[in-house]
């Protein structure tokens, strides 16, 4: 599975960062986030699933292939 996130559409709320540490962050500047693994271990994926969730601006896609 690979981890898609739109950096337009996010509105650095910070929801992802929350959900999943280990594969979001957010910049230092303005707070938008950085994707820090496109294809996270297996053990991560119900925090990926949780931050696709709960984005506010529906920015994180999890894309299966």
């Amino acid at each position: 599975m690979r981890v898609e996130l739109d950096v337009p559409k996010c509105v650095a709320s910070g929801q992802c960062v929350m959900a999943a540490p280990d594969v979001f962050d957010q910049r230092d500047d303005d707070g938008v986030a950085i994707l820090l693994s496109e294809r996270p271990g297996e053990e991560l994926l119900d925090d990926v699933r949780e931050a696709v969730a709960v984005c506010p601006a529906a920015a994180i896609r999890l894309v299966e292939r």
